[in-house]
Protein backbone atom coordinates (compact mmCIF):
# COMPACT_ATOMS: atom_id res chain seq x y z
CA UNK A 1 0.00 0.00 0.00
CA UNK A 2 1.50 3.36 -0.93
CA UNK A 3 2.62 5.40 2.14
CA UNK A 4 0.58 9.17 2.78
CA UNK A 5 3.77 10.10 3.62
CA UNK A 6 7.32 11.64 2.57
CA UNK A 7 10.02 8.84 2.37
CA UNK A 8 11.83 10.40 4.87
CA UNK A 9 9.38 10.22 7.51
CA UNK A 10 8.94 6.10 6.18
CA UNK A 11 12.86 5.76 7.23
CA UNK A 12 12.51 7.23 10.10
CA UNK A 13 9.46 4.98 11.50
CA UNK A 14 9.36 1.51 12.48
CA UNK A 15 7.43 -1.42 10.93
CA UNK A 16 5.41 -3.62 13.25
CA UNK A 17 7.26 -6.90 14.48
CA UNK A 18 6.66 -10.09 12.33
CA UNK A 19 7.27 -12.54 15.07
CA UNK A 20 5.09 -15.31 14.47
CA UNK A 21 6.52 -17.57 16.40
CA UNK A 22 8.69 -18.01 19.97
CA UNK A 23 12.52 -17.15 19.11
CA UNK A 24 14.79 -20.33 20.12
CA UNK A 25 17.00 -17.38 21.94
CA UNK A 26 16.37 -15.08 23.86
CA UNK A 27 16.34 -11.63 22.07
CA UNK A 28 18.37 -8.61 22.69
CA UNK A 29 15.92 -5.71 23.15
CA UNK A 30 18.25 -2.97 22.06
CA UNK A 31 15.82 -0.06 22.72
CA UNK A 32 16.66 2.63 25.11
CA UNK A 33 13.02 3.44 25.70
CA UNK A 34 9.33 2.07 25.26
CA UNK A 35 6.39 3.67 23.57
CA UNK A 36 2.63 3.86 24.46
CA UNK A 37 -0.13 2.75 22.29
CA UNK A 38 -1.82 5.87 23.54
CA UNK A 39 -1.67 8.51 26.65
CA UNK A 40 -3.58 6.80 29.12
CA UNK A 41 -1.92 3.51 29.05
CA UNK A 42 1.32 5.55 29.68
CA UNK A 43 -0.59 7.27 32.73
CA UNK A 44 -1.71 3.76 34.09
CA UNK A 45 2.10 2.69 33.90
CA UNK A 46 3.53 5.82 35.31
CA UNK A 47 1.26 6.13 38.05
CA UNK A 48 2.37 2.21 38.68
CA UNK A 49 -1.65 0.81 38.19
CA UNK A 50 -0.05 -1.19 34.89
CA UNK A 51 2.72 -2.97 34.89
CA UNK A 52 5.04 -1.55 31.73
CA UNK A 53 7.92 -1.18 30.62
CA UNK A 54 9.49 3.01 30.06
CA UNK A 55 12.83 3.33 29.83
CA UNK A 56 15.84 1.85 29.26
CA UNK A 57 17.54 2.91 32.42
CA UNK A 58 14.04 1.38 34.41
CA UNK A 59 14.04 -1.84 32.92
CA UNK A 60 14.48 -3.92 29.87
CA UNK A 61 13.00 -7.20 28.96
CA UNK A 62 16.05 -9.15 28.04
CA UNK A 63 17.90 -7.94 31.52
CA UNK A 64 14.55 -8.96 33.39
CA UNK A 65 14.66 -12.02 31.84
CA UNK A 66 18.35 -12.61 32.87
CA UNK A 67 17.67 -11.19 36.18
CA UNK A 68 14.84 -13.45 37.08
CA UNK A 69 17.51 -16.43 35.80
CA UNK A 70 20.14 -15.28 38.50
CA UNK A 71 17.19 -14.86 41.25
CA UNK A 72 16.47 -18.21 40.63
CA UNK A 73 19.68 -20.44 40.54
CA UNK A 74 20.33 -18.71 43.92
CA UNK A 75 16.85 -20.15 45.33
CA UNK A 76 16.97 -23.39 43.47
CA UNK A 77 15.82 -26.07 45.35
CA UNK A 78 14.75 -23.75 48.31
CA UNK A 79 11.33 -22.88 49.03
CA UNK A 80 12.16 -19.23 48.45
CA UNK A 81 11.52 -16.53 45.42
CA UNK A 82 14.40 -14.34 45.74
CA UNK A 83 14.58 -10.66 43.56
CA UNK A 84 17.77 -10.00 41.53
CA UNK A 85 18.70 -6.87 39.88
CA UNK A 86 21.28 -6.70 37.02
CA UNK A 87 23.95 -3.83 37.07
CA UNK A 88 26.80 -2.23 35.08
CA UNK A 89 29.33 -4.24 37.31
CA UNK A 90 30.00 -6.14 40.41
CA UNK A 91 31.34 -3.07 42.15
CA UNK A 92 27.89 -1.01 40.58
CA UNK A 93 26.31 -3.75 42.60
CA UNK A 94 27.71 -3.07 45.84
CA UNK A 95 27.88 0.13 45.50
CA UNK A 96 24.26 0.58 45.34
CA UNK A 97 23.34 -1.76 47.83
CA UNK A 98 25.52 0.44 50.07
CA UNK A 99 23.71 3.58 49.11
CA UNK A 100 20.13 2.25 48.83
CA UNK A 101 20.47 0.55 52.64
CA UNK A 102 22.89 2.92 54.72
CA UNK A 103 22.70 6.28 55.77
CA UNK A 104 26.02 8.72 57.13
CA UNK A 105 26.50 7.71 60.61
CA UNK A 106 26.05 3.69 60.04
CA UNK A 107 28.64 1.47 59.77
CA UNK A 108 29.99 -1.62 57.73
CA UNK A 109 32.02 -4.65 59.37
CA UNK A 110 34.14 -6.50 56.60
CA UNK A 111 37.23 -8.43 56.68
CA UNK A 112 40.89 -7.26 55.79
CA UNK A 113 41.29 -10.39 52.89
CA UNK A 114 38.56 -8.57 50.16
CA UNK A 115 39.15 -8.01 46.80
CA UNK A 116 40.89 -4.62 46.76
CA UNK A 117 38.22 -3.19 44.69
CA UNK A 118 35.93 -3.07 47.22
CA UNK A 119 37.85 -2.36 50.38
CA UNK A 120 38.87 0.86 48.07
CA UNK A 121 35.08 1.26 47.85
CA UNK A 122 34.64 1.42 51.38
CA UNK A 123 37.24 3.15 52.46
CA UNK A 124 37.60 5.89 49.50
CA UNK A 125 34.05 6.69 48.62
CA UNK A 126 31.70 4.98 51.67
CA UNK A 127 33.65 6.56 54.13
CA UNK A 128 34.01 10.42 53.11
CA UNK A 129 30.26 10.00 52.95
CA UNK A 130 30.12 9.16 56.58
CA UNK A 131 29.48 5.52 56.29
CA UNK A 132 32.55 4.09 58.22
CA UNK A 133 34.55 0.59 58.02
CA UNK A 134 35.59 -1.41 60.29
CA UNK A 135 37.67 -4.68 60.10
CA UNK A 136 38.16 -7.87 61.42
CA UNK A 137 38.57 -11.58 61.31
CA UNK A 138 35.03 -12.50 60.37
CA UNK A 139 36.40 -16.00 61.57
CA UNK A 140 36.28 -15.53 65.15
CA UNK A 141 32.85 -15.26 65.84
CA UNK A 142 33.18 -14.29 69.28
CA UNK A 143 35.21 -10.93 68.51
CA UNK A 144 32.23 -10.32 65.62
CA UNK A 145 29.48 -10.62 68.14
CA UNK A 146 31.71 -8.50 70.84
CA UNK A 147 32.09 -5.63 68.37
CA UNK A 148 28.60 -5.74 67.60
CA UNK A 149 26.93 -5.95 70.42
CA UNK A 150 29.06 -2.45 71.48
CA UNK A 151 27.91 -0.86 68.52
CA UNK A 152 24.56 -0.36 67.27
CA UNK A 153 25.46 1.49 64.53
CA UNK A 154 26.99 -1.39 62.28
CA UNK A 155 23.79 -1.87 59.67
CA UNK A 156 25.42 -4.32 57.37
CA UNK A 157 28.39 -7.58 57.68
CA UNK A 158 29.91 -7.62 54.23
CA UNK A 159 32.29 -10.86 53.35
CA UNK A 160 33.58 -12.99 50.90
CA UNK A 161 34.11 -16.49 51.14
CA UNK A 162 36.27 -17.67 49.58
CA UNK A 163 38.09 -14.42 50.42
CA UNK A 164 39.92 -13.09 47.37
CA UNK A 165 43.16 -13.56 47.09
CA UNK A 166 43.63 -15.55 50.41
CA UNK A 167 40.69 -18.56 49.75
CA UNK A 168 39.90 -17.90 53.21
CA UNK A 169 36.28 -19.48 54.31
CA UNK A 170 33.93 -18.40 56.65
CA UNK A 171 31.13 -20.22 58.56
CA UNK A 172 27.77 -18.40 57.05
CA UNK A 173 25.41 -20.10 59.13
CA UNK A 174 27.19 -19.09 62.28
CA UNK A 175 28.02 -15.03 61.03
CA UNK A 176 23.99 -15.38 59.77
CA UNK A 177 22.85 -16.31 62.82
CA UNK A 178 24.73 -13.23 65.06
CA UNK A 179 23.96 -10.17 62.48
CA UNK A 180 20.44 -11.31 63.03
CA UNK A 181 20.85 -11.39 66.72
CA UNK A 182 22.07 -7.60 66.08
CA UNK A 183 19.15 -6.43 63.44
CA UNK A 184 22.39 -6.50 60.83
CA UNK A 185 22.06 -7.43 57.29
CA UNK A 186 24.33 -9.17 55.97
CA UNK A 187 25.37 -9.10 51.92
CA UNK A 188 28.14 -11.85 50.68
CA UNK A 189 30.18 -11.55 47.45
CA UNK A 190 29.35 -15.14 45.64
CA UNK A 191 31.11 -15.05 42.37
CA UNK A 192 34.00 -17.34 43.33
CA UNK A 193 31.77 -20.00 43.68
CA UNK A 194 28.50 -19.15 41.63
CA UNK A 195 24.87 -20.44 42.81
CA UNK A 196 26.49 -24.00 41.54
CA UNK A 197 28.94 -24.92 44.37
CA UNK A 198 27.65 -22.39 46.62
CA UNK A 199 23.74 -21.28 47.84
CA UNK A 200 24.17 -18.49 50.82
CA UNK A 201 20.50 -18.09 51.07
CA UNK A 202 20.15 -21.72 52.70
CA UNK A 203 22.50 -20.31 55.45
CA UNK A 204 20.27 -17.41 56.32
CA UNK A 205 22.45 -14.55 54.36
CA UNK A 206 20.30 -11.27 52.59
CA UNK A 207 22.11 -10.29 50.33
CA UNK A 208 24.03 -12.11 47.60
CA UNK A 209 25.99 -10.23 45.05
CA UNK A 210 28.19 -11.30 41.84
CA UNK A 211 30.30 -9.85 39.34
CA UNK A 212 28.55 -11.83 36.21
CA UNK A 213 31.60 -10.69 34.25
CA UNK A 214 33.30 -14.28 35.91
CA UNK A 215 32.04 -17.03 36.21
CA UNK A 216 28.37 -17.29 35.34
CA UNK A 217 29.55 -15.22 31.59
CA UNK A 218 32.66 -17.40 31.92
CA UNK A 219 34.13 -15.93 28.55
CA UNK A 220 35.60 -12.51 29.72
CA UNK A 221 33.72 -10.46 27.19
CA UNK A 222 31.81 -8.26 29.12
CA UNK A 223 31.34 -6.33 32.55
CA UNK A 224 28.40 -6.73 34.54
CA UNK A 225 26.63 -7.26 37.78
CA UNK A 226 24.07 -8.69 39.80
CA UNK A 227 22.64 -8.07 43.19
CA UNK A 228 19.93 -11.27 44.45
CA UNK A 229 18.29 -10.49 47.56
CA UNK A 230 15.23 -12.36 49.67
CA UNK A 231 13.34 -9.22 50.79
CA UNK A 232 11.58 -8.51 47.31
CA UNK A 233 9.93 -5.55 48.98
CA UNK A 234 13.49 -3.96 49.68
CA UNK A 235 14.98 -4.85 46.40
CA UNK A 236 11.61 -4.05 44.60
CA UNK A 237 11.52 -0.39 46.38
CA UNK A 238 14.46 1.07 47.85
CA UNK A 239 17.45 -1.00 45.93
CA UNK A 240 15.79 -0.76 42.75
CA UNK A 241 15.04 3.15 42.91
CA UNK A 242 19.06 3.83 43.62
CA UNK A 243 19.91 1.67 40.80
CA UNK A 244 17.15 3.89 38.59
CA UNK A 245 18.72 7.17 39.88
CA UNK A 246 22.35 6.56 40.55
CA UNK A 247 22.19 4.96 36.61
CA UNK A 248 23.65 1.52 37.83
CA UNK A 249 22.12 -0.30 35.15
CA UNK A 250 23.17 -2.96 32.94
CA UNK A 251 22.40 -3.11 29.16
CA UNK A 252 20.52 -5.89 27.21
CA UNK A 253 23.71 -6.86 25.21
CA UNK A 254 25.93 -7.69 28.49
CA UNK A 255 22.28 -9.29 30.34
CA UNK A 256 22.37 -11.15 26.78
CA UNK A 257 25.56 -12.74 27.51
CA UNK A 258 25.43 -13.25 30.79
CA UNK A 259 22.35 -15.68 29.50
CA UNK A 260 24.45 -17.26 27.19
CA UNK A 261 27.39 -18.22 29.67
CA UNK A 262 25.02 -19.15 32.22
CA UNK A 263 24.12 -22.05 29.60
CA UNK A 264 27.17 -24.49 30.33
CA UNK A 265 27.78 -22.88 33.79
CA UNK A 266 27.71 -26.62 35.26
CA UNK A 267 29.46 -28.17 32.71
CA UNK A 268 32.69 -25.25 32.89
CA UNK A 269 32.39 -25.48 37.09
CA UNK A 270 32.81 -29.27 36.73
CA UNK A 271 36.12 -28.62 34.92
CA UNK A 272 37.21 -26.08 36.71
CA UNK A 273 37.10 -27.07 39.78
CA UNK A 274 38.50 -30.63 38.55
CA UNK A 275 41.25 -28.89 36.97
CA UNK A 276 41.83 -26.64 40.31
CA UNK A 277 42.44 -29.54 42.50
CA UNK A 278 44.66 -31.45 40.50
CA UNK A 279 46.86 -28.03 40.24
CA UNK A 280 46.50 -27.28 44.12
CA UNK A 281 47.88 -30.85 44.49
CA UNK A 282 50.74 -30.25 42.28
CA UNK A 283 51.67 -26.83 43.69
CA UNK A 284 51.55 -28.82 47.25
CA UNK A 285 54.16 -30.58 46.39
CA UNK A 286 56.60 -28.74 44.26
CA UNK A 287 60.14 -27.55 46.58
CA UNK A 288 59.34 -23.60 45.54
CA UNK A 289 55.90 -23.19 47.01
CA UNK A 290 55.71 -22.55 50.70
CA UNK A 291 51.67 -22.35 50.71
CA UNK A 292 48.83 -23.70 48.74
CA UNK A 293 45.57 -21.74 49.63
CA UNK A 294 42.93 -24.07 48.01
CA UNK A 295 39.72 -24.62 50.45
CA UNK A 296 39.87 -28.58 48.73
CA UNK A 297 42.65 -29.56 50.03
CA UNK A 298 42.63 -30.97 53.57
CA UNK A 299 45.47 -28.78 54.17
CA UNK A 300 43.66 -25.67 54.30
CA UNK A 301 42.82 -24.36 57.18
CA UNK A 302 39.37 -23.88 56.37
CA UNK A 303 38.50 -26.78 54.54
CA UNK A 304 36.19 -28.13 56.96
CA UNK A 305 33.96 -24.91 56.27
CA UNK A 306 34.17 -25.26 52.81
CA UNK A 307 33.03 -29.22 53.30
CA UNK A 308 29.77 -28.00 54.97
CA UNK A 309 28.87 -25.07 52.80
CA UNK A 310 30.20 -26.02 48.96
CA UNK A 311 29.33 -28.77 47.11
CA UNK A 312 33.02 -28.30 45.11
CA UNK A 313 35.76 -26.28 46.11
CA UNK A 314 35.66 -23.83 42.86
CA UNK A 315 38.48 -23.12 40.38
CA UNK A 316 40.14 -20.35 42.17
CA UNK A 317 43.11 -20.76 44.22
CA UNK A 318 46.57 -18.89 45.46
CA UNK A 319 49.80 -20.06 46.36
CA UNK A 320 53.12 -18.57 47.60
CA UNK A 321 56.62 -18.86 46.21
CA UNK A 322 60.05 -17.67 47.80
CA UNK A 323 61.56 -14.63 47.08
CA UNK A 324 58.96 -11.66 47.62
CA UNK A 325 57.91 -9.93 45.03
CA UNK A 326 60.70 -10.23 42.65
CA UNK A 327 60.57 -13.99 42.75
CA UNK A 328 56.30 -13.33 41.62
CA UNK A 329 57.34 -11.22 38.88
CA UNK A 330 59.99 -13.25 37.01
CA UNK A 331 57.13 -16.09 37.70
CA UNK A 332 54.92 -14.07 35.70
CA UNK A 333 57.23 -13.28 33.13
CA UNK A 334 58.20 -16.92 32.54
CA UNK A 335 54.00 -17.80 31.87
CA UNK A 336 53.68 -19.00 27.98
CA UNK A 337 50.40 -20.96 27.87
CA UNK A 338 48.60 -19.12 31.08
CA UNK A 339 47.47 -15.70 30.60
CA UNK A 340 48.34 -12.77 32.69
CA UNK A 341 45.27 -10.73 33.33
CA UNK A 342 43.74 -8.85 35.76
CA UNK A 343 40.59 -10.63 35.92
CA UNK A 344 38.95 -14.35 36.58
CA UNK A 345 36.55 -17.33 35.94
CA UNK A 346 36.73 -16.95 31.96
CA UNK A 347 37.62 -20.70 30.44
CA UNK A 348 41.08 -19.61 29.78
CA UNK A 349 43.64 -20.01 33.23
CA UNK A 350 44.71 -16.66 34.63
CA UNK A 351 47.40 -15.54 36.32
CA UNK A 352 47.73 -12.45 38.79
CA UNK A 353 50.54 -11.04 41.16
CA UNK A 354 48.23 -9.19 43.61
CA UNK A 355 50.82 -7.49 45.39
CA UNK A 356 51.82 -5.46 42.44
CA UNK A 357 48.43 -5.62 40.54
CA UNK A 358 44.90 -6.13 42.56
CA UNK A 359 46.65 -4.71 45.65
CA UNK A 360 48.39 -2.61 44.95
CA UNK A 361 46.84 0.42 46.59
CA UNK A 362 46.07 -1.16 49.65
CA UNK A 363 49.08 -0.66 52.23
CA UNK A 364 51.53 -3.38 52.64
CA UNK A 365 50.95 -3.97 56.16
CA UNK A 366 46.96 -4.52 55.61
CA UNK A 367 47.97 -7.04 52.85
CA UNK A 368 50.31 -9.12 54.94
CA UNK A 369 48.33 -8.93 57.94
CA UNK A 370 45.69 -11.38 55.55
CA UNK A 371 47.66 -13.21 53.80
CA UNK A 372 48.37 -11.24 50.65
CA UNK A 373 52.08 -11.87 51.18
CA UNK A 374 54.58 -10.14 48.41
CA UNK A 375 55.28 -13.76 47.14
CA UNK A 376 51.56 -14.31 46.53
CA UNK A 377 50.43 -15.81 43.15
CA UNK A 378 46.62 -16.22 42.34
CA UNK A 379 45.51 -18.54 39.42
CA UNK A 380 41.94 -18.70 38.31
CA UNK A 381 41.74 -22.36 36.24
CA UNK A 382 40.82 -22.38 33.42
CA UNK A 383 39.21 -25.33 31.34
CA UNK A 384 42.43 -26.71 29.32
CA UNK A 385 43.66 -29.99 29.87
CA UNK A 386 45.10 -29.69 33.21
CA UNK A 387 48.55 -31.66 31.94
CA UNK A 388 49.25 -28.51 29.47
CA UNK A 389 48.03 -26.17 32.92
CA UNK A 390 50.62 -27.89 35.03
CA UNK A 391 53.45 -28.26 32.43
CA UNK A 392 53.31 -24.36 32.13
CA UNK A 393 53.60 -23.45 35.90
CA UNK A 394 56.36 -25.79 36.16
CA UNK A 395 58.33 -24.65 33.61
CA UNK A 396 57.62 -20.80 34.81
CA UNK A 397 58.75 -22.49 38.38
Amino acid sequence: MQENKKIGSFCVHELKDKKTTKPHQLPIYATSSFEFENIDQGIDIFSGKEKGHVYGRYGNPTIEVVAEKVARLEGFGMDIEPEAILFSSGMSAISTLMMATLKSGDKILSQGNLYGGTTELFAKILQPLGIELIMTNLKQLDKVEEILSKDPMIKMLYFETPANPSLACIDLEKLSAIAKKYNCYTAIDNTFCTPYLQQPFKYGIDFIIHSTTKYLNGHGNSISGALVGKDKTLMRTKIWTAMKLIGTNCNPWDAWLINNGIKTLELRMDRHCSNAMAVARFLEKHPRVIKVNYPGLESHEDHAIALKQMSAFGGMLSFEIEGGVEAGIQFMNNIKMCVLAPTLGNVDTLILHPASMSHLNIPREVRLRNGITDGLIRLSIGIENQEDIIADLEQAL
